[in-house]
């Protein structure tokens, strides 16, 4: 043996050797952040190494659109996004789950074109692929909602706005063009509570996702170790004490915030959703569903949609995947209303599988999110344009030539 390939050998043997030891996840190799990075790369990622990217267009997955992004952004900030609840499993769960199911192609179907609208509440859309809402955007870039309003609507996606946002639901719907969803945090009080949906309802938002998987933001042990990384100060951002956290939130602009002390949901009950429903004439779905129990419940309230949803695996550690829990939602709903599901989706080949076990639709976050703390507008253009992109060619590989024929026949367990 020569001098290199003992050479090679011997950083093999270091390689397994952290890597089976217990201070992996905190290494910092190329491409792994917070023990985040490697796992999907591992996954999901080039088998060569990663390539620079300096372009939107240079990226060829969202997962490097992902690299760009963890070069920009501040450590915290890349921590918010990537963090999960102590072990960051359910995170990995999400991404794992995926390779439990394998696809079916069919053969000698003309799939020359394809069609992939769907129709949601009556609106249809010519992708099934969502914009999941996010927090505090202007944290990965100083437009924001806007930009990310102004890429949905130059892809023409449906895009839901988050209680958190940075820009308002009247100037987030202006760039959009077109009416968005409004997702709700639902406060500990209620009289904003009540405040935010009106606004939402005379904004012209036709539908309020209600999360319900939220319970704590404790245990989130990447936010953490970010958090401990970054020199700057982050005060003028974070005001301390309560209400600290809305009162650079436009969407509670002339409310009395200061006695507001979280948008946790341990205090909700099905009690509320009734008081919601009793209070909006939008159409109220609840996001964060993972069980058949609760999927039934929910048909007994009369939702009228649901996102099957583990907050992308930002607020539980129950190591399940989204896409294992939506057969049984799906088999309860049974057709009757509308079914999500977001959570670790990254390629098209997960979004057909989505489809495939019956979701009407399919919500991203963090991949939009990568697009643009690296790009902007044009970043997450780019990400939605990758996605959407996949989609197509693994519905004409498959033999699928309209979402409307993709149905449980086209997957098996792995």
């Amino acid at each position: 043996m020569n001098a290199n390939n003992c050479n090679d050998a011997s950083r093999r043997r270091f390689l397994e050797f952290l890597v089976g030891g217990p201070l992996f996840p905190y290494v910092a190799i190329p491409g792994a952040v917070f023990g985040q990075r490697s796992a999907a790369w591992a996954a999901d990622g080039p088998a060569a190494p990663s390539i620079e990217i300096s372009t939107p267009a240079q990226a060829l997955n969202v997962f490097d659109l992902e690299e760009v992004a963890r070069k920009n952004l501040p450590p915290a900030h890349f921590a918010y996004l990537a963090t999960g609840v102590e072990a960051d499993a359910t995170i990995r769960a999400n991404r794992e789950g995926f390779a439990k199911f394998k696809i079916r192609p069919r053969r000698l179907v003309d799939t020359s074109q394809v069609d992939a609208g769907v129709t949601l509440f009556g609106t249809t859309w010519p992708t099934p692929i969502v914009l999941d809402p996010v927090s505090s955007l202007r944290a990965f870039h100083p437009d924001g909602d806007i930009a990310v309003a102004r890429a949905a609507r130059a892809r023409n996606h449906l895009q839901i706005l988050s209680t958190l946002a940075t820009a308002p639901v009247e100037e987030v719907i202006t760039a959009r063009g077109a009416p968005v969803w409004f997702q709700l945090y639902p406060t500990s009080d209620w009289n904003i509570t009540r405040a935010l949906v009106k606004r939402a309802e005379a904004a012209g938002c036709p539908v309020v996702a209600l999360t319900v998987d939220n319970p704590t933001s404790a245990g989130r042990e990447t936010l953490a170790r970010g958090r401990r990384l970054d020199t700057r100060d982050c005060s003028a951002c974070h005001a301390p004490g309560p209400g600290g956290q809305f009162r650079r939130k436009p969407m509670f602009d002339g409310l009395d915030v200061s006695k507001l002390t979280s948008s946790l949901t341990a205090h909700l009950t099905w009690d509320f959703v009734r008081r919601l429903q009793d209070t909006t004439s939008m159409k109220v779905v609840l996001k964060g569903i993972v069980t058949s129990e609760d999927a039934a419940k929910a048909l007994d309230y009369r939702v009228d949609g649901i996102i099957v949803s583990n907050h992308g695996g930002r607020g539980e550690e129950s190591a399940r995947s989204t896409i294992e829990a939506l057969p049984e939602v799906v088999a309860v709903i049974g057709g009757k209303i509308p079914v999500l599901v977001d959570s670790g989706f990254r390629r098209g080949t997960d979004v057909f599988k989505a489809l495939a076990l019956g979701a009407n639709a399919v919500c991203v976050g963090r991949p939009y999110v990568w697009g643009l703390a690296a790009f902007g507008q044009a970043g997450v253009e780019r990400s939605l344009e990758i996605l959407s992109t996949e989609l197509e060619i693994t519905m004409r590989s498959m033999g699928t030539p309209t979402v409307q024929s993709i149905t449980r026949a086209f997957v098996q367990p792995a």
